[in-house]
């Protein structure tokens, strides 16, 4: 288990991370989520010991990362696939880190294998494509076998196979009973794979909660409705209060209505004697809830195309 309590670090006159407080339990794969700049990065190095809080704590399994003296035993973390010497093999980093903490010899075989990076073990990493560093950096995260992962950005650079090999092994780690801690830009990924979402905004906790109630608080739920008399339903339900938009492409007879639901939707078509082919809620995606509520949080704006 991850505990982060009271987390607070600044650079300068820029706070990075604000009081930042949250659990990330085992047996389930927890996404963190942030704008850019929102304190990601800062944070899972804290966590891991590699940037020293200005004020609370960090554990894992209780105990502070740096005080773990074969910390891959205890944690297994990816936070950039590029630090590795790109004139070594991947069995010369994975036998390095494995005698360092003091992992037998045939482990570094087993994730080279679990990767499926086994032909290519002998190359040079300098070699290797961003997927193929980004596996590496899975195989030395689980070289010691931990009960606890940290993945930062694990799938940028992966083909779509790799993408959902990666799905699945983080998916398999924590029904084995495993704390899996992901973080990515990829929300599609993160309504695929994650259980509960952390989120934060200028360093600051947003949401500590499950998926499902997380895009449970999207303000946008609209219903598309299908029908050959498509101006007609839009002009009643317009006077019924709804706001109503084409769905699709131009004269597809769909329509997009957001302010009355399902049901009364179809009792103004039914009462009119129109009919309606497809009636359908559409609740908003996990990446729309987000982009709401992280509005405010975003440090830089794209400017509007001329």
């Amino acid at each position: 288990m991850i505990e982060v309590s009271e987390l607070t670090k600044r650079y300068g006159e820029k706070t990075a991370v604000d009081r930042l407080s949250f659990t990330v339990r085992p047996g389930q794969v927890t996404g963190f989520l942030g704008p850019n700049g929102a304190g990601k990065s800062t944070t899972l190095r804290m966590i891991l010991g590699l940037e020293t809080p200005g004020s609370g704590v960090a554990t894992v399994g209780g105990v502070s990362f740096r005080r773990r003296p074969r910390g891959l035993r205890h944690v297994g973390a990816l936070l950039d696939a590029g630090e590795v010497h790109g004139g070594r093999s991947a069995v010369a980093h994975l036998w390095a880190l494995a005698r360092g903490n003091g992992i037998a010899r045939r482990r570094v075989d087993e994730v080279l294998d679990e990767v499926g990076l086994s032909e290519a073990a002998g190359l040079r990493v300098g070699g290797y494509s961003l997927g193929m560093r980004q596996r590496l950096g899975i195989a030395a995260a689980l070289l010691g076998d931990p009960p606890v992962l940290v993945f930062d950005e694990p799938v940028n650079g992966m083909d779509p196979e790799g993408v959902h090999w990666a799905r699945g092994l983080f998916r398999r780690l924590a029904s084995e009973g495993r704390t899996v801690f992901l973080s990515s830009h990829l929300m599609s990924e993160m309504e695929n794979t994650a259980d509960r979402l952390v989120v934060i905004g200028r360093g600051r906790l947003i949401a500590a909660e499950s998926a499902g109630e997380f895009a449970a608080r999207g303000a946008s739920r609209s219903v598309v409705v299908s029908t050959p008399r498509s101006e007609d339903l839009a002009a009643l339900l317009i006077a019924s209060g709804a706001s109503v938009e084409p769905e699709g492409h131009a004269g597809g007879g769909k329509l997009s209505v957001s302010g009355l639901p399902a049901d009364r939707i179809g009792a103004l078509a039914f009462e009119n004697g129109i009919r309606v082919d497809e009636l359908a809620t559409h609740a908003a995606s996990l990446e729309q809830v987000f982009m709401q509520l992280t509005a405010d949080s975003v440090e830089h704006r794209a400017g509007r195309l001329r």
